[in-house]
């Protein structure tokens, strides 16, 4: 075959878009700490707003929901805790991961 033919057939086949459906799996929310209420055990729900005039949304959280503090993995307890620690609530934001297909938090996550 010959080479051109060869190098023009490679690139008309590179030159198609790709026709993937793309599904949005996870939503991420920046919350502040002001407006997200942890749940009171490990399987409860976790209350937040997406935004300062949005109403409260509540979402189921499970035993795999992962709490991060400063890029430490720490269970529900130590993360309330750490949560305590924060000087100025105000001017923390968390990072809420809202799996949307489960309707669970996959993680929530803090750095001050």
């Amino acid at each position: 075959m010959n080479v051109r033919t060869m190098l023009a057939a490679v690139l008309v086949c590179l030159s198609f878009q790709a026709t993937a459906d793309f599904t949005v799996v996870s939503e991420a929310y920046e919350v502040s700490l002001r407006d997200i209420r942890l749940p009171g055990s490990a399987s409860g729900t976790l209350a937040f707003k997406a935004c300062e005039s949005c109403d409260y949304q509540t979402v189921r959280v499970t035993a795999a929901t992962q709490y991060e503090a400063n890029n430490r993995t720490l269970d529900l307890e130590a993360f309330r805790k750490e949560l305590d620690r924060v000087q100025k609530p105000r001017e923390v934001t968390a990072t809420v991961l809202h799996h949307l297909e489960s309707d669970t938090i996959q993680a929530v996550r803090i750095k001050f």
